[in-house]
């Protein structure tokens, strides 16, 4: 019963803080600029937070939509990710700008690290060709003297924003958020072929308690800033068009409309910085549940990385495609199962 009230609570906490929160705030945004301007609208009058009506009101929806917002989230991501309702020329002419911003950002940093190291030792042939090359590459001319002036915690910020993309340039996607997310879904597919996309589930399922919160824990604040941005816009589109309503005072509608359409921006940036604690709390979960999931699949993690690497991608073809032949390969990597493993007649066994 312990551990339901706190799974109950941490779910709870996360759904509060994430999207009814966020919610609350748009909606009193709402409540004291948008509706004094339309006094010439009973239900405007009625949904005053200063009225009892209103405030009791405001609780409801903000509950409400906060619910609403929390069962949308995977196509409201999208959307910011860049996946969804997207045109292809527009797909693709982003995937290729921010292809091109990292391979700035690597090539920005490699010139510094290699230009220190030249002050150090000497360079390898190889390194001094790649110094060369970049010391004239008419790409960097723009950011060549002002990188050099950088001190080491603004080069530290430089390696996080490169640390914000994919490791593959094939996995870019079209905008910083896309990019930010990306980074730690290919995370235990780079490092170990273990697809976390495909064995979510299981993962989290195996995973120890600790870990499985401290991402829940982490996505509340990136929840937090996308649930706000959606509630700016949907807030500066509702102030633009009361100003077509009658009687209804323009001056405060239209500060409302501008200042938050000025903090959409401002929120999306947030966002896309508050994933820093989302990945490595993802990166965590990665590499403690490993062991955890292969003992739950009835499989025993190799010694070998290389080997290990081929379990997990056995194990994803398992799960992904229908049985066929080649599958036994998976034999190999099982292990006997103990006493308690044993499960009773009629359960199926592990994979």
């Amino acid at each position: 019963m312990g551990d339901i009230a706190k799974g109950a609570l941490v779910g709870a906490w996360t759904l509060l803080v994430g999207w009814i929160l966020p919610t609350t705030i748009n909606l009193a945004v709402l409540c004291f600029t948008v509706a004094p301007s339309l006094d010439g609208v009973i239900a405007a009058t009625r949904l005053r937070p200063t009225s009892p009506i209103g405030a009791t009101l405001l609780l409801v929806f903000s509950v409400l939509f906060g619910l609403i917002l929390n069962a949308m989230q995977s196509p409201l991501y999208r959307i910011l990710e860049g996946y969804l309702l997207w045109p292809q020329p527009l797909y693709l002419r982003r995937c290729r700008r921010h292809q091109a911003l990292r391979t700035a950002l690597d090539e920005r940093l490699q010139l510094l690290r290699l230009e220190r190291e030249a002050q150090r030792r000497s360079l390898q042939e190889h390194e001094q060709e790649t110094l060369q090359r970049l010391q004239t590459s008419s790409e960097l001319e723009q950011w060549r003297n002002r990188d050099r002036t950088r001190g080491l915690i603004q080069r530290a910020l430089l390696q996080e924003q490169l640390a914000r993309y994919p490791v593959d340039p094939d996995q870019i996607a079209p905008t910083r958020l896309g990019n930010a997310i990306r980074r730690f879904e290919e995370y235990g597919h780079d490092r170990y072929r273990l697809d976390t996309q495909l064995l979510w589930n299981e993962l989290n399922a195996a995973a120890p308690e600790q870990a499985r919160r401290q991402v829940d824990t982490a996505r509340t604040s990136v929840d937090f800033f996308v649930a706000l941005l959606y509630g700016h816009a949907i807030v500066t589109v509702i102030a633009l068009g009361s100003l077509l309503a009658a009687k209804a005072d323009p001056l405060p509608l239209i500060v409302t409309a501008t200042v938050a359409a000025a903090l959409i921006p401002v929120w999306y940036r947030t966002a896309v910085v508050a994933t820093d604690d989302w990945a490595a709390a993802v990166r965590a979960l990665v590499s403690v549940g490993r062991a955890p999931l292969a003992h739950a699949l009835g499989l025993a993690l190799p010694k070998s990385l290389v080997e290990e690497r081929l379990m997990w991608t056995l194990v994803s073809k398992f799960t992904r495609i229908p049985y066929d032949d080649p599958a036994v390969a998976l034999d190999r990597f099982r292990r006997d199962l103990e006493p308690q493993d044993t499960p009773p007649p009629g359960t199926p066994g592990p994979c």
